[in-house]
């Protein structure tokens, strides 16, 4: 047996037996009967690993996002959702545009929470779409670590050329997700359905929680509604972000 992994494993359990709440490095240390500088570098790994989240000095660790996306839990989301709801609320009705909150699930783009427009023409949208086919998808997977990106185009293979130009093969993908962290913003002009979409990171202690994003017909989008667009989009995902860590 490994026993680095056996610990981490550990870990894992004694953290999420706490039902939320955070445990301390020095309970961890003390419950496991663990050296705290042996505990500490293998809770920094998790962390690196999105299963873990540091929620203050005092405070402690929690379980991350990656841990609870093995099991498709919903406490997580809900505290996304618990978090993004007012900001939403106040974006749409700043933009009059409808905006949603996506995460990754079952490698699809899912949205958690979407709030409407009073405009006469909107979007369609469906809870679940390819991700190469969303702002929002296509973001959440630049930030993917690189053994979950590879699984998943393992899984969907490439983009189709006419979904996504520019991104059919390996490298182009790649290149272009490089691209997306690099803004910290996705943009999507689908020409077969005129849509314009646009998304953006919220993060949770560091970590890539959701994307948050808005989407609208390409004829109420000109130059100058991008760059209202885009500024109000980070402004309210910086405040979700603040909200969560």
């Amino acid at each position: 047996m490994v026993q680095v992994i056996i610990k981490a494993l550990d870990i894992l359990e004694l953290v999420a037996q706490r039902s939320g709440q955070a445990v301390t490095l020095t309970e961890i240390s003390h419950e496991l009967q663990l050296n705290q500088a042996t505990a500490s570098n293998i809770i920094n790994t998790m962390i690196t690993k999105g299963y873990l989240e540091h929620v203050g000095k005092k405070k402690g660790y929690r379980l991350g996002l990656a841990a609870y996306r093995l099991t498709n839990e919903v406490n997580y989301e809900q505290d996304l959702v618990s978090a993004a709801r007012e900001t939403m609320s106040q974006l749409t009705a700043q933009l009059n545009e409808s905006c949603l909150l996506g995460v990754l699930r079952n490698q699809k783009r899912y949205i958690l929470h979407a709030v409407h427009s009073t405009q006469d023409i909107q979007v369609q949208i469906r809870s679940e779409r390819n991700v190469y086919e969303t702002a929002s998808g296509r973001l959440l997977l630049a930030y993917l670590p690189e053994k979950e990106l590879e699984r998943l185009i393992l899984r969907n293979g490439l983009p189709d050329p006419e979904l996504w130009e520019g991104a059919a093969t390996k490298m182009s993908l790649l290149e272009a997700l490089i691209n997306i962290r690099r803004e910290g913003i996705c943009t999507t002009h689908l020409k077969n359905t005129q849509v314009r979409g646009f998304a953006v990171p919220i993060f949770a202690n560091a970590v890539v929680a959701a994307g948050l994003s808005v989407f609208l017909p390409e004829y109420r989008c000109s130059a100058a509604r991008q760059k209202e667009i885009i500024l109000a989009l980070r402004d309210a995902a910086m405040q979700i972000s603040q909200k969560l860590g």
